[in-house]
């Protein structure tokens, strides 16, 4: 779905963000890789190249494990978050959830006449009326950006709820757009701070029930996600330990391509946070791998993964952590 500017009229600016740190040390390999600094020279190198306004939080633990920021670009800029924003929307499914008032559980039908084009796999099927969970319509909104179920998880959160939600966990600007239909909305707005806070509370298991968090990462970091941008240059064990959501639109400035997500160490404790808007691009209708601000995560996301510190043996024991079910290839049978 295409939005106009006139939609973000009736939000400001602002966010605030929590953090939270972990004791981490830097290995000699790492330190070669460049840390901060390298990260920050290629941003600069990649957003320039790619051209567009750029909107950017990423922030990762630091050597006294702290939570720190090292590119902070406009962050605070309200914009629309297009497919980020299915985070948000999936939190607070799993809010109501975590209250006793639905489950994963749960069947809807899928009839014909809520089927959405664009991104997703429902209106591929050709035919419709099945019943599905609240568990799959959420797995295939986040592993493959489905459009279809952004309506079903409005008929288990209505626009309101989900705002109230999203309000009482303390995000400002991160807001679904109601319609006249009740369970229906367009996606709204965000900022790259707030979508921080949402990514880093995700990763430490205080967004939601541990359960809960453990589930959303568990789709966002599986291997048959999105994998053309921060992923794209990366072995399979590597994409293992990024969870990872993109979102790609069109509004009054040009081309939007977005992604944000968090980065693991190999043993499941979260090291950064990258949340990074970029509008008023070009190249409208290439959605794919050589979109030049695509192209610009996938360098990004390299460098980002190479200057990961190292955790700490006392770290690990400081936040929770999320170890990914490991990809095995089956034949069937």
């Amino acid at each position: 779905m295409s939005s106009s500017i006139s939609r973000r009229s009736a939000l400001g600016l602002g966010a605030a963000a929590a953090a939270a740190g972990v004791g981490v040390s830097s290995s000699p390999a790492q330190a070669a890789a460049g840390g901060p600094a390298s990260i920050r020279k290629v941003y600069n190198k990649e957003k320039a190249k790619a051209g567009g306004v750029w909107h950017t939080h990423i922030a990762a633990v630091n050597a006294a494990g702290v939570l720190t920021p090292i590119i902070e670009d406009d962050a605070d800029h309200v914009t629309f978050g297009y497919s980020v924003q299915k985070l948000a929307v999936a939190t607070a499914v799993m809010d109501k959830i975590d209250r006793g008032e639905l489950t994963l559980g749960t069947k809807l039908d899928l009839p014909a006449d809520i089927i959405l084009g664009g991104s997703g796999i429902y209106h591929l099927h050709r035919v419709w009326g099945d019943e599905i969970t609240v568990g799959n319509f959420l797995t295939a909104m986040l592993l493959v950006s489905d459009n279809t179920a952004v309506r079903m998880c409005g008929r288990v959160v209505p626009a309101l709820e989900i705002n109230e939600i999203l309000a009482a966990k303390g995000f400002v600007h991160t807001r679904v757009i109601p319609v006249a239909n009740p369970n229906r909305f367009y996606l709204g707005t965000t900022t790259p701070r707030e979508m921080h806070d949402l990514l880093w509370r995700l990763a430490t298991k205080t967004l939601l029930k541990p359960e809960s968090c453990d589930f959303l990462l568990s789709v966002t970091r599986w291997l048959n996600g999105y994998h053309d941008g921060v992923r794209r240059v990366m072995s399979s064990k590597e994409r293992e330990r990024v969870a990872t959501k993109y979102g790609a639109d069109f509004n009054d400035l040009g081309e939007s391509r977005h992604e944000a997500g968090i980065m693991f160490s190999a043993d499941g404790v979260p090291l950064l946070t990258y949340a990074m808007f970029a509008e008023g691009l070009g190249e409208p209708e290439n959605y794919g791998a050589t979109h030049p601000a695509v192209q610009a995560h996938a360098k990004i996301g390299r460098v980002l993964f190479d200057s990961l510190p190292v955790v700490t043996p006392a770290a690990r024991s400081a936040v929770p952590r999320s170890l990914p079910k490991s990809f095995h290839p089956v034949s069937g049978g």
